[in-house]
Formats: C-alpha cells, structure tokens, sequence
C-alpha cells in the first residue's frame, strides 16, 4: 500500500481490498469532525436560504408602501429565486466537499458566495429603489 504524506508514521485503518489498494483508500471513511463541519455548512447555507424564502414572502404580502407596486413581485421573485439556487447549490456543495473528503482531495469551490452576494445586490437595490425612487 502507498503510503502518502499525511499517512506518514500512522496506521490508516484502511485495508487492501480486491480492487486493490488505490480503491480502498478513495473510499475511506472521513474523520468524522470534517463530516460533522460540512454538516454544519450545509445547515447555515439553509438557514440562509430559508430568510430568503420568508423576505421574499413579506415582500409580496406584507409591504404595501413600494412604489411603483410592480416592484413588490419583483423583489419577491428575485429573494425566492435566490433562495432556491442557495439551498440548490447547498446540497450539491455539501456532496461535493464530502467526496472530496472521502477521497482526500482538495476542497472544491463553492459556487455560493457569487449567487448570494449577487441576490442580496439586487434585492437591495430594488429596496433601495423603491424607498427612495428613481
């Protein structure tokens, strides 16, 4: 078995299976304080994705001083369309990263940053236009 650097001096646990040893070592089980972190990623980027289901409900129903009121269903849209690519790409990210774990690999990127940051920008904007006008 090929022992890699951060194996150097310790028994893996891990043993040679009829697929041989590089098979065995893609399929390793994680320790669990990683799985347990990217669990808890996951649950922050729904948590994340559940305010923006409930902003964007408040938005339709709740505020009824935006003007001009086209503005009410397009900041609702865009809050829940945000939502919905948040906790989309949450559980794919969260897949990702735990093969990634399994396999020792490097940590993917996360496509999520971009689409909240992006969402939160617009619907600030739109907020913004509709406070203070065009």
């Amino acid at each position: 078995m090929t022992v890699r650097p951060h194996q150097a001096g310790r028994r893996t646990g891990i043993s040679e299976s009829r697929e041989g040893p590089d098979a065995a070592e893609e399929n390793r089980e994680p320790d669990y304080r990683f799985t347990l972190a990217n669990e808890r990623t996951f649950l922050a980027w729904m948590r994340t994705a559940l305010a923006l289901v409930a902003g964007g409900f408040a938005a339709r129903e709740l505020i009824d001083s935006i003007e001009p009121q086209i503005l009410r269903p397009v900041l609702a849209l865009t809050c829940l369309a945000t939502a919905l690519l948040v906790a989309g790409c949450a559980y794919l990210q969260w897949s990702r990263v735990q093969t990634a774990i399994r396999r020792n690999r490097p940590l993917p990127r996360s496509p999520l940053m971009p689409i909240l940051a992006g969402g939160v920008v617009v619907a600030t904007g739109l907020g913004l236009w509709a406070t203070v006008g065009p």
